[in-house]
């Protein structure tokens, strides 16, 4: 059993990064394949298909009917989540698509499944950080590092960076995304939080991990019965807070990696790891 999770290296012309993070997002797992390590890349593709196979039990494969007839097009689910699992994102268009035409309710369980369906979607692009790194770097461990630094990243925005020890990094991103957010949450009283009503908007808060997941989940079939005079200004700050924190968890994934293969580091982070050693002699703990 062990040996099945072991990674040995195979031979340097099939170590690609980009080569196996690209097979990764038509397949989870396949990167992994690729690259030899066999028990990880079969629980990647149990654990992210799984989770978009649950979504559509539960929704139905009804989440694109969310979108207005004039909205939908062949490229329209490319702006969602699900994105990130695309093999699962087109199986379910070719068996699914927008649905037939026929007004019918929605499941119980579409606002669950819509979620789940998207948050596949997000795992698999963690994913696609593992294999990526792992095709670089000498060990699995610096992968799941990698890997782990980034999916904290998406839950909670600076979490990522706080894991680094770039705190007070890790401080203002959590307070500018956070509070963009829940400004944002504020200003549409709420109506924010529902797939149906915002699709394309959901899908950029989508960004923003848990405060978005769990707002949708447990306010996303909240009845909106006036109209709100803030709601466009709501929903501009919400989608915007989940967005920014893409580019977050970009910085939190590109800064691992480097450091953990020995690359070197931009000016400003050097600074930061000066300040660091220095922090003993001067009595001043500074990290960027």
């Amino acid at each position: 059993m062990a040996d099945l999770f072991s990674t040995k290296p195979p031979p340097s012309e099939r170590r690609n990064a980009s080569v196996a993070a690209l097979l990764t997002w038509f397949l989870p797992g396949a990167g992994h394949f690729m690259l030899g390590s066999y028990g990880l890349g079969l629980v990647f593709l149990l654990v992210v298909e799984g989770l978009y196979y649950a979504g559509l039990s539960l929704s139905g494969g009804m989440t694109f009917e969310f979108l207005d007839p004039e909205l939908r097009s062949p490229l329209a689910p490319a702006l969602s989540p699900e994105i990130g699992n695309l093999g699962g994102l087109l199986w379910q268009l070719k068996t699914y698509g927008f649905g037939t035409g026929i007004v019918r309710p929605w499941p119980p369980g579409i606002v669950l499944g819509s979620l789940l369906t998207g948050l596949s979607g997000v795992l698999n692009m963690i994913v696609m950080c593992h294999a990526h790194t792992l095709a670089r770097a000498p060990s699995p461990a610096v992968a799941n590092r990698t890997a782990l630094v980034t999916l904290l990243a998406w839950l909670v925005p600076g979490l990522g960076h706080f894991r680094q020890g770039r705190r007070g990094r890790a401080l203002v991103v959590f307070g500018l995304l956070v509070g963009c957010f829940v400004l944002g949450t504020v200003l549409a009283e709420g109506s924010n939080l529902s797939r149906e009503r915002h699709f394309y908007y959901c899908a950029g808060q989508f960004g923003i991990g848990l405060p978005a997941l769990l707002g949708e989940l447990f306010f996303g079939s909240m009845r909106v019965t006036r109209d709100i005079p803030y709601v466009d200004g709501g929903l501009v700050f919400a989608c915007v807070a989940g967005l920014l924190n893409i580019l977050a968890m970009i910085d939190v994934y590109g800064w691992t990696e480097a450091r953990e293969l020995g690359l070197p580091l931009k000016s400003s982070e050097h600074a930061g790891e000066s300040a660091a050693a220095a922090a003993p002699a001067t009595g001043v703990n500074i990290r960027l």
